[in-house]
């Protein structure tokens, strides 16, 4: 029997997804999220064998979800189950150890099928990114990426260094950093292509 993990934002489709999967018989869910620091605590007190993750969630994403989960728990599967068919995420994805990526169109028998695949020890990418997975290379490092989140947001430079724990200069010089790989007029200019590209 396969343990299974769920961590999705939409509780509709949180729901669903655990519906659909455990009409499979060795298919077991174990644990639902609705958002990444939920699933990062459910999961601290019971390991599955695969964890099934969405990209953006409130709190933690999914993809640093995977990168914990790699560094605390290297035996738990991560697959990836988006709406984002964006080089830049796939990319992020397998560096941070993502057994899977897949779009959320994916049939649920074929679904199912990946989860057993990636428990043989297997790597499965949605057919149409599979060629794309590294036409576009990250310029960014981890803490302009946060910074530049942030920013998104509408968070000041003061706030940013809040909840970054660092200096306003600091922030300022992180935020021209990324402006300036990003060949943008602005931070909200180079947020916009930061998303774009699945960077953040």
């Amino acid at each position: 029997m396969i343990r299974l993990a769920l961590a999705e934002d939409q509780r509709l489709l949180l729901s669903a997804i655990a519906s659909l999967l455990e009409l499979e018989e060795d298919i077991e869910v174990v644990g639902r999220y609705d958002n990444g620091d939920a699933a990062r605590a459910g999961l601290g007190q019971q390991l599955p064998d695969v964890v099934l993750t969405d990209i953006e969630m409130p709190g933690m994403t999914g993809l640093e979800l995977a990168e914990w989960l790699r560094a605390e728990h290297p035996d738990v599967r991560v697959v990836v189950l988006t709406t984002f068919a964006r080089p830049g995420y796939l990319r992020r994805a397998l560096d941070a150890g993502v057994r899977a990526y897949l779009l959320k169109e994916t049939p649920a028998e074929e679904l199912a099928g990946a989860i057993r695949r990636v428990m043989r020890g297997e790597r499965v990418i949605a057919p149409e990114l599979a060629l794309t997975a590294f036409d576009a290379r990250d310029p960014l490092t981890e803490r302009e990426r946060q910074a530049l989140r942030l920013a998104g947001q509408g968070l000041s430079n003061a706030e940013i260094a809040g909840r970054l724990h660092l200096a306003e200069g600091t922030v300022r010089n992180y935020l021209s950093e990324a402006i300036g790989k990003l060949q943008a007029d602005n931070r909200v200019e180079a947020y916009r292509i930061a998303r774009d590209h699945g960077w953040l």
